[in-house]
């Protein structure tokens, strides 16, 4: 009799074993069944609040990404879209906060450092937008190291520190040559030797960033100060005509406008 009680009790304990491992083996089905549903609806609001953003409609695109993430809050993508809502908006330290969020989920998101860099230089925060943009390009897997060298040479700019801005604007167009900011590179090298005196070399880059891009007022604004620089006052006032011609109530068109009012006849 004890042997077989002892054999039912054996019985006994391996039955409530596949009992419990199939109560556990539901749990997880559930959870998992669960999780997708969440995710799925989370990307039901990422892909209408996307659309919102792509439309300049801000508010409707916020609603879209808050919604979002109530569902699932630790998704990194989506501190990273609110980032981008809250910086459109104008409230720039939500947008800090929730790209420093995004960042704790996913800390090499080179994409999220560089926004983030460049609200540093919005902020004038120099040296916290340059360790942003050094923590982008240490991902190898980065797509646009040149946005980020691109950045870098901005903040050096506003630094003063000339020699290392223009390195970076070199290391940016020689990263990727066909990139769509190579005018503004070519403008912010111009920008750059007119800063260290050299006029003739910023005056060579400026007509370099026009031949690819001849419409962009900026560019027309610093050409015509060159030229004035250099005793040129015809070029120089075509150049400002240029800029006013382009976008007359631009922020360089308003300066093109002073400019060519101060010319020496």
């Amino acid at each position: 009799m004890a042997i077989m009680g002892r054999h039912r009790s054996k019985m006994n304990s391996m039955a409530l074993g596949r009992l419990f491992l199939l109560l556990l083996l539901s749990v997880c089905l559930v959870g998992c069944v669960n999780k997708a549903r969440l995710q799925e609806q989370a990307g039901n609001h990422i892909h209408v609040g996307t659309a919102y953003l792509g439309s300049v409609q801000y508010t409707s695109a916020l609603k879209e990404f808050l919604a979002a993430e109530k569902l699932t809050p630790d998704d990194p993508k989506i501190h990273y879209l609110l980032g981008i809502s809250y910086h459109r908006m104008k409230l720039s330290d939500m947008a800090v906060a929730e790209f420093q969020r995004a960042l704790v989920l996913k800390p090499d998101d080179s994409e999220v450092h560089n926004y983030l860099g460049a609200i540093y230089l919005e902020k004038g925060r120099w040296d916290d937008a340059i360790a942003s943009f050094n923590r982008a390009l240490a991902n190898i897997l980065y797509d646009t190291p040149s946005v980020s060298l691109y950045n870098l040479g901005r903040a050096y700019y506003e630094k003063r520190e000339y020699d290392l801005a223009l390195k970076y604007y070199r290391d940016a167009a020689e990263k990727d040559p066909d990139t769509v900011l190579m005018p503004l590179i070519e403008k912010n090298i111009g920008m750059c030797w007119l800063a260290k005196g050299d006029t003739e070399e910023a005056l060579r880059h400026f007509q370099k960033s026009l031949t690819l891009a001849p419409s962009f007022d900026e560019s027309h604004y610093w050409l015509g100060l060159c030229y004035q620089k250099l005793n040129r006052q015809a070029d120089a006032a075509a150049a400002f005509q240029s800029a006013i011609r382009l976008a007359p109530e631009s922020e360089f068109g308003r300066k093109a406008k002073e400019s060519l009012k101060n010319l020496t006849p």
